[in-house]
């Protein structure tokens, strides 16, 4: 049985409730009601028949307020709960951090990489340039790191490339979203990247008021996407392909399988002993994000990435 620790929480992300749920299998209802995601408990009892990752059990749970690691411990029925994050170190197999707040996401994995305990990220692994080399040199060292938006194993996605070869060449892509750039951009980034097969992205420019990003990609391979993040529009997550003989919308709503899908590549990823989804393409996707940031904050300017 493989023993995976998580570490939560950050400000609106409830993955620590709802992944340590989806491995353990069962969780107390009358907990998980009251875990602040009205969400999570609905569409945890939607999909109960599915619930459990087969060999993985979450046995430890560490947040930055004990009242908080009880309670995550309690309604996702976790056996332990530390004191400091680094008590996890000789008692899990592997961490993941489900935190989005990727300015404390290298002092938060150092302890863990530094004793060779696999690790998952929660999206965006980073927002400077500093943090990603200090992973990607971890990683270039073997250690076990995976990083990704759950959009990447959406079932929506999988199904429509079952249909690509109907659409002849794609020449755009467009992604609509709502929330910011910092924190959402890279849902829309890893979606789009994983659907296309991760092409290389060589060029962005990020044109924006406040709270309405739009972003432009050029890829190497001549492709060209935006990106459109909105704060005041409905709750969406879609992406258009547009080839030279068809082209499709994809609208995305089962979180659930993407969040389990994801799960399921880690659990497989440590027990093969190496990540199964390559660091190469998490840090395209990363240095994409932190263009455009850049790109917003230079005022619109075109940011080439090397």
């Amino acid at each position: 049985m493989l023993k995976l620790g998580v570490i939560g929480m950050s400000e609106g992300n409830g993955h620590p409730y709802s992944w340590s749920a989806i491995v353990n299998g069962k969780y107390n209802e009358t907990e998980m009601a009251n875990c602040g995601y009205a969400g999570i408990p609905v569409y945890l009892n939607a999909n109960k028949d599915t619930l459990g990752i087969e060999h993985a059990k979450v046995t430890c749970v560490w947040a930055q307020d004990k009242k908080i690691s009880e309670h995550i411990a309690k309604a996702c029925l976790i056996d332990r709960v530390v004191d400091n994050l680094e008590d996890m170190i000789g008692k899990v197999d592997a961490v993941m951090l489900t935190r989005d707040d990727p300015e404390n996401h290298v002092a938060m994995a150092k302890p863990f990489l530094d004793a060779n305990i696999p690790l998952f990220i929660d999206k965006p692994l980073a927002i400077t340039i500093k943090d990603l080399e200090y992973f990607k040199q971890e990683a270039a060292k073997d250690k076990l790191i995976m990083s990704c938006s759950s959009m990447r194993y959406a079932t929506e996605s999988q199904t429509i490339k079952t249909d690509f070869a109907s659409l002849g060449k794609i020449e755009l892509a467009t992604a609509v979203g709502k929330k910011d750039w910092p924190k959402y951009g890279v849902h829309m980034l890893e979606g789009l990247f994983a659907l296309l097969e991760d092409p290389k992205a060589v060029s962005v420019k990020h044109i924006s008021s406040t709270h309405k990003d739009i972003v432009y990609i050029g890829f190497e391979n001549g492709l060209l996407a935006t990106v459109h993040l909105f704060y005041d529009i409905t709750p969406t997550f879609q992406i258009s392909i547009f080839g030279q003989t068809g082209w499709r919308l994809i609208e995305y709503k089962n979180w659930y399988a993407m969040f389990r899908n994801n799960i399921i590549e880690f659990v497989r990823s440590v027990q093969q002993g190496k990540s199964r989804l390559e660091f190469s393409k998490t840090e395209n996707i990363i240095r994409t994000l932190i263009a455009g940031k850049e790109s917003l904050e230079q005022g619109g300017k075109t940011i080439l990435l090397r």
